[in-house]
């Protein structure tokens, strides 16, 4: 008998383990979290002027993540409110909401303030713990059918987890 790979096991499990509506939420919070953590790397480089990446700016003005963010869901809402259902759960709609949520969230402070306070250290480790953390948190429990159906399979075919 030949067993799976855990990536075979794990999209076996997505697919039958997970309803199309279960399918959007675990694409979302993965591309919330992977955005999130890639952002504030990505920022991080930025500031301290290491890597290719650089501000980007028109006009002299800094034209800020959140921007993105903003367009971005407003497209997964125009999906939501004319969309069939096939492209209201369509796996890129997901990918959407999660990614322009994060570069939202990342910027909040500035959002909420109406102030450039992106490095002030007041709050911003906390910000980043508690976004980091409840994001990691959504992602394993919205990922807990597909872990527990893995791990059944995997106990199964080699008598361990």
């Amino acid at each position: 008998m030949q067993t799976q790979s855990v990536a075979e096991d794990i999209r076996d499990a997505f697919g039958s383990e997970l309803d199309p509506g279960q399918q959007s939420a675990l694409i979302s919070w993965l591309s919330f979290t992977g955005t999130f953590a890639g952002v504030r790397g990505t920022t991080h480089a930025i500031k301290d002027g290491k890597g290719p990446f650089k501000n980007l700016s028109i006009g002299g003005e800094h034209l800020h993540h959140y921007m993105w963010g903003i367009g971005m869901l407003a497209g997964v809402g125009a999906i939501a409110v004319r969309g069939d259902e096939r492209l209201r759960r369509h796996p890129v709609t997901a990918v959407a909401y999660g990614v322009g949520l994060a570069l939202i969230m990342d910027e909040f402070a500035l959002l909420l303030d109406l102030k450039d306070v992106y490095w002030a250290k007041q709050g911003r480790i906390s910000v980043d713990l508690a976004v980091g953390g409840s994001s990691l948190a959504g992602s394993y429990f919205a990922a807990l059918p597909v872990i527990r159906k893995v791990a059944r399979r995997r106990v199964k075919d080699h008598g361990h987890a």
